[in-house]
């Protein structure tokens, strides 16, 4: 399908277009979604996605005044209709319509909840009705659309939409407000801005040689703790313990040529073997995150 850009031609056109295609009738949008799914006959795909295009572009418009771009909102629309046709199963007997307006309502509020603010609102379906419905919800109870609600319109706004009241207050206050620039300043007359106030959470130099010496002296012990083991046993501990990708049992067992319950047993063994050798070097080799438990 064509993506329209907003308020250009190409928008333009694509209004006409859908405005143009032709309403299906009950039997003939069944045909074609049968041809659709048993056939795979991408003609009736298309003339079914075709006919609901106009439909797309109703539901986008609803969701406008969220400041997003229509074409971007149809856009979205139109992913969710491919999902309900390729879903859509014609012998539960219900209009296409109906089941697509689901999908196609769903795609969108999902973009919306994306790409409205830069702090993620929110993703179960209580916050998404708590997103969609406030504003709505509270003109009905003539509230005044500040970001403190009172507590008696908060409280009928929770139980209407079944969430708990600090979720209500927090949604109010979130929708009332638009997102900041970091670079924004504080004051007018001065150079600092709001990024200043944001703490360094990276580790400082002293941090940074601490960590890089106990990772040495770490890898130091246990290179010599190794050393208490035969072969098979440095084979094993280190393709189950000592490298990014484990290797499983099963595989290691083929590769000694025995099972992988003897496999997992010689693990077992061998991580006792080092947990002996590392406590008379570091007291507990479990608290210093040189061996987990067995």
């Amino acid at each position: 399908m064509a993506t329209a850009q907003p308020g250009g031609p190409a928008d333009r056109r694509y209004v006409r277009k859908a405005m143009k295609a032709p309403m299906l009738e009950a039997e003939h949008e069944l045909n074609l979604a049968r041809r659709w799914r048993e056939n795979d006959d991408e003609r009736a795909l298309h003339e079914l996605t075709t006919a609901y295009m106009r439909l797309v572009i109703s539901m986008a418009s609803k969701f406008r005044h969220y400041g997003l771009p229509l074409a971007d909102l149809v856009s979205e629309g139109n992913v969710g209709l491919m999902q309900a046709a390729a879903r859509f199963e014609p012998s539960r007997e219900v209009r296409f319509s109906t089941y697509a307006s689901w999908w196609i309502r769903s795609s969108i509020q999902d973009f919306v909840l994306r790409n409205w603010s830069i702090v993620r609102t929110g993703t179960t379906a209580a916050q998404k009705s708590l997103f969609f419905n406030l504003r709505r919800l509270r003109a009905k109870i003539d509230d005044t659309g500040d970001a403190v609600m009172t507590a008696e319109n908060r409280k009928w706004v929770a139980e209407h939409l079944g969430v708990p009241e600090r979720d209500v207050a927090s949604m109010a206050s979130r929708l009332s407000a638009s997102d900041r620039s970091l670079n924004a300043p504080l004051a007018v007359d001065g150079d600092a801005q709001w990024q200043d106030l944001i703490p360094d959470e990276s580790a400082t130099p002293d941090q940074i040689v601490m960590e890089e010496h106990d990772n040495a002296k770490r890898k130091e012990w246990i290179a010599v703790a190794l050393k208490a083991l035969n072969e098979r046993e440095t084979l094993i501990i280190t393709e189950r313990r000592l490298t990014d990708e484990t290797v499983t049992l099963e595989v290691l067992g083929k590769r000694l040529g025995i099972s992988k319950e003897r496999v997992r047993q010689i693990e077992h063994h061998a991580l006792g073997k080092l947990r002996k050798e590392l406590t008379g070097m570091v007291g507990d080799p479990e608290k210093s995150g040189l061996i987990p438990a067995v």
